[in-house]
């Protein structure tokens, strides 16, 4: 999605193999500390890294599986702009799967849909020494077309909520045409539910400038920052959603900075490729 090479392999054509442009993306946070404190790695790999089965996917030294009960991701990784090692293991186990996909553009030219809005991840870490456990998540963005010509910007949440359902908002701005919201409740039952959003919140400019909306029937608090970018950021927000208090995961990308020859100039200080 963030790919500069493959934007610059597109070129004027507009035409490259996506499957010579693959990553696997690892983000370690500290706890209360400064973005780019923990660990990061998003070293991109040409087709001859990459190997794909029906249950197995390799991306160079690391790869995904699925046993048919969770999906195990083996990382062996090195971090920019410092290299460290990142070697482990996570298995993700959903807690119901679902096969639901609803389309972000007028066209549906690209889609989401989330394949598993609650699932048990275990995390065993060699380097750097981690082991942990909780609730997480997995779903699944496509597209037929580069993410910047339909979309100007969105924000993104996902919220679980006390009866063990979970509320994803998707509040995308298009450069033409009418906004696109989404407000689905994912439910233990394997119901897909609308629900009426609440008012849009505009919450502070980060660091980079990037502005960020979250929809909450009440006032909305960053409690932690994660990523902040020149063009996306990544936070866990505390706001009020279908009469509950709510810890939240939220995300904003800016697309008309992402592709401007500044912020595509400086993504492989964190983006790396081995062809």
């Amino acid at each position: 999605m963030f790919s500069p090479y493959y934007a610059w392999a597109r070129g004027a054509s507009g035409i490259a193999d996506p499957e010579n442009f693959c990553t696997l993306n690892v983000a370690l946070y500290r706890t209360h500390a400064p973005p780019l404190s923990g660990r990061w790695t998003m070293t991109e790999r040409g087709a001859r890294h990459c190997h794909r089965e029906a249950h197995r996917y390799t991306i160079g030294p690391s790869q995904l599986r699925w046993d048919g009960q969770a999906l195990h991701i083996d990382i062996d990784e090195v971090t920019v702009p410092i290299p460290r090692r990142v070697r482990g293991s996570v298995r993700i186990e959903p807690q119901g799967l679902f096969n639901f996909s609803t389309p972000l553009d007028a066209m549906g030219r690209h889609r989401w849909g989330p394949l598993a809005p609650r699932a048990r991840v275990e995390v065993n870490l060699q380097h750097p020494s981690q082991r942990w456990s909780g609730s997480g998540y997995l779903d699944s963005n496509e597209g037929d077309e580069p993410i910047d010509r339909p979309f100007r910007e969105w924000d993104w949440s996902r919220t679980q909520l006390a009866d063990g359902s979970v509320a994803v908002l998707y509040d995308v701005q298009h450069k033409s045409g009418p906004d696109t919201l989404l407000a689905l409740r994912f439910c233990p039952d394997g119901r897909v539910e609308h629900f009426d959003a609440p008012a849009r919140q505009t919450l502070p400019l980060t660091a980079w400038r990037v502005a960020r909306r979250m929809r909450s029937e009440g006032p909305v608090q960053v409690s932690e920052q994660l990523e902040d970018t020149p063009f996306y950021q990544r936070a866990v927000l505390r706001s009020t959603l279908l009469g509950q208090s709510v810890t939240s995961f939220h995300e904003s990308l800016d697309c008309t900075r992402l592709v401007s020859p500044v912020v595509q100039a400086m993504l492989p200080w964190r983006m790396p490729r081995r062809g």
